[in-house]
């Protein structure tokens, strides 16, 4: 903490004020949370556990899956548990780390969502490289490229805030520490800082969401070469990918392309890419991916039998 600092705990508003409210949004917000994280775990065992999605594409999937678990581990666990109290405080120190932490995990899926992209236009315009191009070497470097890229991101956001004098009031119309409700605490005019967010996370947002879309409008436009079959696996898989794209990055461009402002629809949105976001995800890839959905019937239903004759074993 800084010497200009007053501040040692931030007072969090949270999503609402009504008892009965806060009693409904704490259960179906720690089903999401459920859900989010069996789900993404369930991706990550099914495609270790079987050989047949040794491929780059479910590398990443499961490295995204990964970063969604961990994600919403940064956000909803204090959310849920705020929400069975009136008094929501925050300490300076952990508030940094939230800052810090959810623009890491934030920044590492905009660039694993990049490599995705970037994955499939190879395997569908370059097929026959696609073994080449994409190794174990490139897929690990990548890998680095996107928690690297990350890691300066959010040591910006970081740097940014934690300088800035914070000599009341405490009080943060939010559920979490985010840029743009904490640069209104802080004593001293936050105008260029608010510019260097919007330059930050508004230019990474919007310059990615438009080199996603092209990316991908040059993939579609390449299968009318592929046979039918091609086109409806290739379409099947691009489509999950988009709706991911558009899931996380809408929400993120609303937040972040604009001057530093504060408006009521913002905890709904930041709702929407940090928690519904992450559970949904894995629905997505699941439900639009054939070889996924085998895989995952065939390692549980096993499982599911080993232990149905383990039980009868047992009880003979």
């Amino acid at each position: 903490m800084t010497q200009s600092n007053n501040v040692t705990e931030f007072l969090l508003m949270g999503l609402t004020q009504d008892r009965n409210g806060q009693k409904v949004l704490f259960v179906m917000f720690l089903l999401m949370y459920i859900l989010t994280m069996v789900g993404n775990l369930l991706i990550v065992v099914t495609v270790i556990a079987s050989p047949s999605l040794d491929s780059p594409m479910y590398f990443f999937l499961v490295s995204l899956s990964l970063m969604d678990a961990l994600f919403s581990t940064a956000i909803s666990p204090k959310l849920i548990i705020d929400l069975l109290y009136d008094k929501k405080t925050i300490s300076f120190p952990v508030c940094m780390g939230q800052l810090f932490v959810e623009h890491f995990f934030g920044g590492v899926e905009v660039f694993l969502l990049v490599m995705m992209a970037y994955d499939r236009y190879v395997a569908i315009c370059k097929p026959l490289h696609y073994l080449a191009i994409m190794n174990q070497q490139i897929c690990i470097l990548l890998l680095l490229v996107a928690w690297a890229g990350a890691l300066a991101h959010s040591v910006v956001q970081f740097v940014f805030v934690y300088t800035l004098p914070f000599c009341g009031p405490n009080v943060i119309d939010h559920f979490i520490c985010d840029m743009y409700p904490l640069l209104e605490l802080a004593c001293t005019d936050t105008y260029f800082i608010g510019l260097t967010v919007v330059a930050n996370s508004g230019a990474i947002c919007m310059v990615i969401f438009i080199l996603l879309l092209i990316s991908y409008a040059i993939i579609l436009n390449s299968l009318k070469t592929h046979s039918k079959e091609g086109r409806r696996k290739a379409l099947s898989t691009c489509s999950s990918h988009m709706t991911v794209v558009v899931l996380f990055f809408v929400p993120c461009i609303f937040m972040y392309v604009r001057p530093l402002s504060n408006f009521p629809v913002d905890k709904f949105m930041t709702v929407f890419y940090t928690v519904i976001t992450p559970m949904l995800n894995p629905l997505i890839y699941t439900l639009r991916n054939s070889e996924m959905k085998s895989s995952m019937e065939k390692i549980w239903c096993e499982k599911f039998k080993d232990r149905i004759k383990m039980s009868l074993y047992k009880t003979g």
